[in-house]
């Protein structure tokens, strides 16, 4: 299958870089490199553009469709959270400007054989890179109904949460589930029948928060939006795109940490802790798709761009 995926909020994130043509970029999630090529197009012979990605699929078609800018780019197969350790590797202490856009890409959503989707019959995966051992399968058979609740209820915030688990747990008994058809089915008797009628897709939520725990997802931002401020030039900007409102949380407390990290009680005249800010927040609200943007991909409806500035 080819490699398709629309770069959501792609104006508004090239703009929010402030892209210097002699600068160097790092894309933690490059993707198709929708946003890499949006990049590399503005950068002079003197700016560099390094793309990350944990996909191998992505990996590929990234050096294609960016192999006309070949001097300046450099893309290495790895994860987000190692950023740092990888740009300190080629020689650079610091940047000028870090994406992250933590979608699900619509190659890996439409890729049956991925495990993504709900929407179609396909063995239990959902890995992010291929090269990790464990899969979506393990967690639906091996976590223990306690540990399923908790996912689902803390991931994908699913009110049925408890029930879900129970079912999942029943089934497995008489024999594993190997398949995303078999893990719908079973999800779809745990919610009454009056709630799937009315609500969205009964499997999205448990999916989600499956795909969630199995990468890690929620872990490896939080552990690692410090760092790469931290990883910034002066003026540079750490732009993320999240999708769901425990991503964007993550980033929106972050950010104002960053931006005001006094713990001083707040009637204290003079600030005692020693805490300097390393910056500031762009964007008081995130930035959200406009009309045209969500008529033309309906998959940017949940896209949300925060935006940091390094002191």
């Amino acid at each position: 299958m080819e490699f398709k995926h629309i770069s959501v909020l792609y104006e508004e994130t090239i703009e929010g870089l402030h892209i210097r043509p002699d600068g160097i970029y790092v894309d933690g999630t490059m993707g198709g490199a929708g946003h890499g090529r949006g990049i590399c197009e503005r950068l002079s012979k003197k700016g560099r553009y390094i793309g990350i990605d944990q996909d191998e699929a992505a990996i590929a078609v990234g050096e294609e469709r960016l192999a006309p800018y070949a001097d300046q780019v450099t893309i290495i197969r790895s994860n987000y959270a190692d950023m740092v350790s990888v740009v300190h590797a080629l020689g650079i202490e610091k940047v000028d400007g870090i994406l992250l856009d933590l979608g699900v890409s619509s190659y890996q959503l439409d890729t049956a054989e991925r495990g993504f989707t709900y929407r179609e019959d396909a063995p239990l995966d959902m890995r992010m890179d291929q090269r990790q051992k464990l899969t979506a399968r393990d967690i639906v058979n091996d976590y223990s109904e306690m540990e399923l609740f908790h996912i689902i209820k803390e991931y994908g915030e699913d009110r049925f949460a408890k029930n879900i688990a129970k079912h999942i747990v029943m089934e497995r008994t008489k024999s594993p589930i190997e398949t995303t058809g078999q893990l719908s089915e079973i999800i779809k008797h745990a919610i009454p029948a009056k709630i799937r009628a009315t609500g969205g897709h009964p499997s999205k939520r448990t999916f989600q928060a499956i795909r969630i725990e199995l990468n890690q997802e929620l872990t490896v931002l939080e552990d690692n939006i410090n760092d790469m401020i931290d990883l910034l030039n002066p003026g540079g900007r750490l732009c993320i795109i999240t999708f769901h409102s425990l991503e964007d949380r993550i980033v929106k407390n972050l950010f104002r940490k960053n931006e005001n990290p006094c713990i001083c009680p707040p009637g204290f005249p003079v600030c005692t802790c020693g805490r300097v800010s390393k910056g500031k927040v762009i964007t008081r609200k995130p930035i959200l798709p406009g009309e045209e943007e969500l008529e033309q991909n309906l998959r940017s409806k949940s896209a949300k761009l925060r935006i940091f500035e390094k002191n």
